[in-house]
């Protein structure tokens, strides 16, 4: 087959399919030619174009949450690098494996006046699990040894044990284009067998001896749907001293676990929450959205802190960290389930239990008394009519917020940008993940600021009809009406909310999608109904606008509601 005739180039790809990589999103350019030029003559590697890097880094993130493989990202040299910064880090918090390649010039041109030239070595910096700087000036049988070596090295860090995104930077001299037939094979492999937990009569005592804890809270962070974590947990909450909470975002559903926190927590007495803390807490997952749980665990802090899995080492969330285990929390609990617990007189599930139901009674009971169409009952349409085994993908600020106050559904898989809980790169991600799974209905619920601020996601031609995005317009950034502090300043319209007159319509009539909105109350269900259940030829969305003054207040409502 035809590749670059640079033997860096070469190396790379080869190291890129050796290690999984199948999609490669690239960003046209000069200085990256033969990188793309590469991937494209690739017989078993798909490439996909995308302009905007920042979007492409999203995109890229999307496709690599949905595949569950590593998905490799291609840049020319300067300013387009920075723009994947977003999409690294989001990638880094969420153990996501992207492959960021960045073309550069020269080093011996770095700060001399030449375009397109800026310090690209390590410019990720913390937010990657490894960093390589390749030339092609120089390929000698010992930097041949070396780049093998340290780009092996990259992807066994990218894709075992604690997953995350690595960079390889690459410095390109001129000529760029030529090809040669390819006739060597560059790639190696270096693989770290992972450390098992010996479950030593030693370790059997110590866990024994932390089931007896009268109060044991397992709380579940964001992670993907896992049948065998699911079903050890199912069972490991029929012990009476065993309370399990869970987001949306962490995929766990079923009536054993106690699913929407902070509406739990809402209105509880301080000899309430003393009650409801836990002796044992056991901790697995990635980001917790709930502030209020992770003030009331640092308020109420347990005697012990298990953390499972191998993410972020060190990681002290509750301030009460006393244990790591690395371990995948399936098996960690299947080997919990193995062990018989002492008997305790504890009644804590059912403690956290009554809580919960009585909030989830009042909430099925809630129905917003003002004639104007508001984001609370905006959301409880949604999860009402949202069809089954459908992915909902939340963007950031008041979005995720609200799906966490209403009950999840089993056959939803739920997805958000949680690492960094950005609003940069929800759009994005949404039709990464949604081209890569046609057979599936995606949607993404947004806000108007988060659907503006990366419109460019609708910018390219891998536009998937099985996406349809509900842009909540509020006229702002409604968040900020919703939280302490910006709902009294005069500065709320202009600097945090950021009023805009820009039209969603108009973005997509320009993009090709297909447009629809809704003003009126009473119009809500059965529009909502027939957007999520129409079959369409190409890719929709329908804006909802809401009122902004009333939003705040209905809200305030429901949550006196469910304390009433």
């Amino acid at each position: 087959m035809l590749t670059s005739d640079k033997k860096v180039v070469q190396l790379i790809i080869d190291q890129c399919y050796h290690h999984g990589v199948r999609n490669v999103v690239i960003s046209p350019g000069s200085r990256n030619a033969p990188l793309s030029i590469s991937f494209d003559e690739h017989p078993s590697i798909q490439t996909y174009v995308i302009h905007d890097e920042r979007s492409a880094a999203f995109f890229a993130l999307g496709m690599s949450e949905q595949l569950h493989q590593p998905v490799a990202l291609c840049c020319t040299s300067g300013s387009a690098a920075l723009n994947y910064y977003p999409a690294i880090s989001e990638a880094y918090y969420r153990s996501i494996p992207l492959i960021a390649i960045t073309a550069d010039r020269p080093e011996a041109w770095i700060n001399q006046g030449d375009g397109q030239t800026i310090m690209q070595q390590n410019v990720y910096n913390k937010h990657v699990h490894h960093y390589v700087q390749l030339q092609d000036a120089l390929f000698t049988d010992e930097q041949k040894w070396l780049y093998q070596r340290e780009t092996a090295i990259g992807f066994e860090k990218a894709l075992k044990s604690r997953k995350g995104p690595i960079h390889f930077n690459v410095s390109l001299s001129e000529p760029l284009y030529k090809t040669i037939e390819k006739q060597e094979d560059f790639s190696r492999k270096i693989e770290v067998l992972p450390l098992k937990i010996d479950w030593t009569n030693e370790v059997k005592s110590w866990a024994e001896k932390g089931l007896s804890s009268q109060k044991i809270m397992v709380l579940c962070g964001q992670q993907a749907k896992s049948t065998q974590l699911q079903s050890a947990l199912v069972l490991f909450s029929e012990h009476e001293n065993v309370a399990i909470l869970v987001e949306n975002t962490a995929n766990l559903v079923h009536p054993n676990f106690n699913h929407c926190i902070d509406r739990s927590l809402y209105g509880l007495t301080d000899s309430q929450k003393e009650q409801l803390a836990p002796d044992l807490l056991i901790t697995l997952g990635g980001a917790i959205v709930s502030k209020n749980i992770k003030n009331f665990l640092r308020k109420n802090p347990p005697k012990q802190h298990w953390k499972i899995g191998t993410d972020f080492p060190g990681m002290d969330t509750y301030q009460c960290l006393s244990h790591e285990i690395q371990s995948e929390a399936a098996l960690f609990f299947d080997k919990l389930n193995e062990l018989v617990p002492a008997k305790t007189s504890s009644n804590y599930f059912t403690s956290w239990k009554e809580v919960d139901v009585k909030k989830q009674e009042k909430t099925s009971g809630f129905n917003v008394k003002s004639d104007k169409l508001t984001d609370i009952t905006v959301f409880q349409s949604i999860f009402n009519l949202l069809p089954s085994s459908s992915i909902l993908h939340m963007s950031n600020s008041s979005v995720v917020r609200y799906c966490q106050l209403l009950e999840p559904n089993s056959s939803i898989e739920y997805r958000s940008n949680r690492g960094t809980s950005g609003i940069d790169g929800s759009t994005s991600t949404a039709v990464g993940a949604a081209f890569m799974d046609p057979h599936n209905l995606h949607v993404l619920l947004t806000g108007d600021i988060s659907f503006l601020y990366d419109s460019n996601a609708l910018w390219n031609k891998y536009q998937p009809s099985n996406l349809k995005i509900i842009v909540i317009n509020n006229h702002g950034g409604g968040i900020f009406r919703i939280i302490p502090g910006p709902a009294e300043s005069k500065q709320l319209e202009t600097y945090f909310e950021a009023k805009h007159h820009q039209n969603s319509g108009k973005i997509a009539d320009a993009y090709g999608w297909a447009y629809s909105f809704i003003q009126e109350k009473d119009k809500l269900n059965e529009q909502l109904s027939e957007f999520l259940n129409s079959e369409l030829k190409q890719p929709a969305i329908l804006e909802i606008y809401t009122d902004s003054t009333q939003n705040p207040l209905d809200l305030q409502e429901f949550f006196n509601f469910l304390i009433s």
